[in-house]
């Protein structure tokens, strides 16, 4: 069964950095669309970051473009390196994964790391 467990969220104050992590078991990268998405209090969950399946330049949002990094290893984990971090960006992040390219709806969804930008 497909898992996806994200980890390495937590309170920093604006402009520090985080990475997160997402490790992935029961599946491999060259087969599934790879999506980081975060959810803001109160708010749906949007996309932030996709890779398509067997790797190739991430595509990001344009509120964390420039800001947020997508990598990943051989060991089918998945990062996210986001750097001078806003208020704005405090959300639940999930990674999530689907066989085909979607903006929502993803067929597997991790659980969720907080992260909280606050001074």
């Amino acid at each position: 069964q497909v898992q996806l467990v994200e980890s390495g969220g937590g309170l920093v104050q604006p402009g520090e950095s985080l990475r997160l992590s997402c490790a992935a078991s029961e599946f491999t990268f060259s087969t599934y669309w790879m999506y980081w998405v975060r959810q803001a209090p109160g708010k749906g969950l949007d996309w932030v970051s996709y890779m398509a399946p067997g790797g190739g330049l991430p595509k990001y949002a344009s509120s964390v473009n420039g800001r947020f990094t997508v990598s990943r290893d051989n060991k089918n984990t998945m990062y996210l390196q986001m750097n001078r971090l806003k208020p704005e960006d405090t959300a639940v992040y999930y990674c999530a994964a689907d066989t085909i390219f979607r903006t929502g709806r993803w067929n597997y969804l991790g659980q969720g790391t907080q992260v909280t930008v606050s001074s």
